[in-house]
């Protein structure tokens, strides 16, 4: 393969030899034409006053960098007029004057500087077979000369971070080419206003609601139509619909069913439970469970083995069980009386305080020893343990319960209310309705989102008037602050909710912005940061 298929760059030289010093390749070259112009007046030369040798680097072969071993001359000029009396020739395309690497080279260092930045870049070219540092990458980078800024009809300014929460700059961005042209170091209207003096011809400026940027555009292009960006109307929007959600935020609540006084709904009888005649939980009786089943089994055996004619003591020691539980077993004619969950005698002696203490834990009041207290001085002769037994079964019944579901959050029903109704889910409709249906001020919200979104969407913006009248006549105070906002930038709203112009692609250099900042650590000042956004494509 000959050599300018890998490198066709050097068409214009004669490749003399090729050899190679450990992973370099040192290619030998020299000239192929016999003259060359000066520098200074153009005037082409053929005397050679001397020849001397040039060592740049040029792009890598694979690998393996390569360093050319140029023979280049030095010519008279033959011009008597010129004030150059020698130069040495530069061969087109390849090399510079005092340069230590072809334009070629250059060009490869430049693109890994702006795509990468300093160590990253290095370390790429390193890949690469190139060998050079971080911060020659970024002298590479700050060398590259700026564009001249042309005309631009459309612009978008909006602000980015350079330090968070303490240094803000601007973004200056045609919107015609949605290309960078300029960041500048602050966000003050002086700034800006000096710039738009600086490049006049401005015939729309989209920006954000910041009175800062309206002033700099009222002061830099008076002529220039003022466009608000329509996210940013839209986020203000969501803005005042959220602080009327939480001023109302009670209604979200959703609509539990009745229960009696003691807490029990129709649900909170179960098959685990059964229920004395007299109503009272102290003589429940346990059905369910391992151990009401082992317990039914044992006083079948027990009495199997006592129709057998066994004693306490056989039936013991045949069951493995104490004589004490054998006897006892053996006393209960039915396995429900050796399954209730409290002695029968103590809803004996509540026989009578029953109704009183549900109603009071209904109410609240859910301490046995108050309560024990109480219904003494009403004839109790009971203990408080008796109390405590029976409000126990009362805490079981409400935790039987079903949970009523949670009312939605504040950032839900925002969401559903500025959300695209053919975006919602059918659970987030109906629960939305069912708000909407309880709340009359949550109902207007929605209508007033809805009408100001149908605007915004078919771009209507002479029907802003009338929306925002309806909003003064019965709209939330924070819709009506809304409206106070929109009216003291009211020809820029207008023209934004009319025109086809818009921020997007401004908000879009930003996020880039801030991917830039994060590759670099954050510690590359605003020359340098500004020359990777405006020429990195």
């Amino acid at each position: 393969m000959p050599l300018t298929a890998l490198l066709p760059h050097l068409t214009d030289v004669v490749v003399d030899a090729v050899r190679f010093a450990g992973s370099m390749i040192r290619i030998h070259a020299h000239p192929h034409s016999t003259e060359a112009q000066c520098p200074k007046c153009t005037t082409s030369s053929s005397r050679v006053h001397s020849r001397y040798r040039r060592r740049p680097a040029d792009t890598a072969i694979g690998t393996r960098p390569v360093e050319l071993v140029l023979t280049v001359r030095r010519f008279f000029c033959i011009n008597t007029h010129c004030t150059t009396s020698t130069f040495a020739e530069q061969i087109p395309g390849l090399t510079k004057r005092c340069a230590r690497r072809t334009t070629v080279l250059d060009a490869v260092i430049e693109a890994i500087g702006l795509t990468l930045a300093g160590r990253a870049g290095a370390r790429l070219a390193a890949q690469l077979g190139i060998v050079v540092g971080r911060d020659t990458l970024l002298r590479a980078v700050r060398a590259i000369p700026d564009r001249p800024i042309e005309t631009t009809p459309i612009l978008g300014i909006d602000d980015f971070a350079i330090r968070r929460g303490h240094v803000y700059g601007t973004a200056v961005v045609d919107l015609t080419t949605r290309r960078p042209i300029d960041l500048l170091p602050d966000r003050t209207s002086d700034t800006v206003a000096e710039w738009l003096k600086q490049h006049p011809g401005a015939e729309v400026v989209c920006r954000d609601r910041a009175g800062a940027y309206a002033e700099a555009v009222r002061t830099g292009a008076p002529d220039a139509v003022q466009v608000a960006d329509r996210w940013h109307l839209w986020h203000n929007l969501v803005g005042a619909v959220e602080d009327t959600v939480v001023r109302y935020r009670a209604d979200l609540q959703p609509v539990q069913r009745s229960a009696d006084p003691a807490g029990y709904t129709d649900t909170d009888h179960t098959p685990s439970r059964t229920t004395e005649p007299d109503g009272c939980n102290a003589g429940a009786t346990v059905t369910d469970g391992r151990l009401p089943t082992r317990t039914r089994e044992r006083h079948t055996a027990v009495h199997e083995l006592l129709a057998q004619g066994q004693s306490i003591s056989a039936i013991s020691r045949t069951l493995c069980l104490d004589r004490k539980t054998v006897r006892r077993f053996a006393r209960a004619e039915h396995v429900e009386e050796l399954m209730t969950s409290t002695r029968t005698s103590g809803s004996r002696v509540l026989r009578g305080f029953e109704s009183y203490l549900r109603e009071r834990f209904a109410a609240g009041c859910t301490d046995a020893a108050v309560l024990a207290g109480e219904i003494t001085e009403r004839g109790y002769r009971g203990s408080v343990k008796t109390v405590r037994r029976f409000l126990h079964s009362l805490r079981t019944a409400q935790k039987l319960q079903p949970t009523p579901p949670a009312a939605p959050t504040v950032r839900q029903v925002t969401g559903w209310l500025t959300c695209h109704p053919d975006r919602l889910t059918d659970e987030d409709r109906r629960r939305l309705g069912e708000i909407l249906t309880r709340s009359t001020a949550l109902t207007a919200v929605g209508r007033h989102v809805r009408g100001f979104a149908a605007i915004m969407v078919e771009r209507r913006g002479h029907d802003l008037t009338d929306w925002m009248s309806e909003v003064d006549s019965a709209g939330s105070p924070a819709l009506r602050s809304f409206v106070a906002g929109l009216r003291r930038d009211l020809d820029a709203v207008t023209a934004g909710l009319t025109l086809e112009h818009n921020s997007g692609p401004v908000e879009g250099h930003v996020n880039r912005i801030k991917m830039l900042k994060r590759q670099m650590y954050g510690r590359a000042n605003l020359d340098l940061l500004r020359k990777r956004v405006i020429h990195l494509e």
